[in-house]
């Protein structure tokens, strides 16, 4: 139990300190998040055109509408642009309550590995490495890459990097530390 609660503990570290520098120093977000000198004529568009808080996709159809209506747009759409925008009437900021939240996250995703690795009947640090970059690619396809498909969204080689990076680091740790035989092996 030890080894899983500091497992945990520190994988949500390395986790943690990854998405840090991925969003930040790093800045392969960019991309998905970039800068235009017009954004306050847009922000104030938006703001006298959107009624309310939500995620839109244009062009689209009315809810309600037939599939011959939504096959009818989706064929005059091709080849002119297409926005998705999340809007918000209110920008909050608490990065001190986000960054609790993602790191309680991380300690429990670590902890779900953990737990997942300690029913392996022959684990060593190879199989704890692969099983957490696999983790890493399940997590990649099963969330980035199917918005990608859809959605077509600009970071999509980051996430990859960060798949690979984060869970291939926490994959290392996870695999000296489980695998180490001490007194901590309760």
């Amino acid at each position: 139990m030890k080894k899983s609660i500091i497992g945990s503990l520190v994988g949500a570290i390395i986790l943690f300190i990854w998405q840090f520098l991925s969003w930040t120093a790093l800045d392969l977000h960019r991309a998905a998040q970039d800068y235009t000198p017009k954004q306050d004529s847009i922000l104030a568009y938006l703001s006298a055109n959107l009624e309310k808080e939500g995620g839109y996709l244009m062009p689209h159809t009315p809810k309600g509408s037939s599939f011959e209506e939504a096959e009818n747009l989706a064929a005059k759409s091709i080849g002119k642009p297409w926005i998705t925008i999340q809007y918000h009437t209110s920008m909050q900021y608490n990065m001190g309550m986000n960054m609790v939240r993602v790191f309680l996250v991380n300690v429990l995703v670590i902890w779900i590995l953990c737990w997942l690795l300690s029913k392996f009947a022959n684990n060593d640090f190879l199989t704890t490495l692969y099983s957490s970059l696999m983790v890493g690619v399940i997590v990649y396809l099963n969330s980035s890459y199917t918005s990608h498909i859809w959605y077509n969204i600009f970071d999509i080689r980051a996430f990859l990097i960060d798949a690979i990076a984060m869970w291939g680091l926490t994959g290392v740790w996870l695999g000296w530390w489980l695998n180490r035989k001490t007194a901590l092996s309760s």
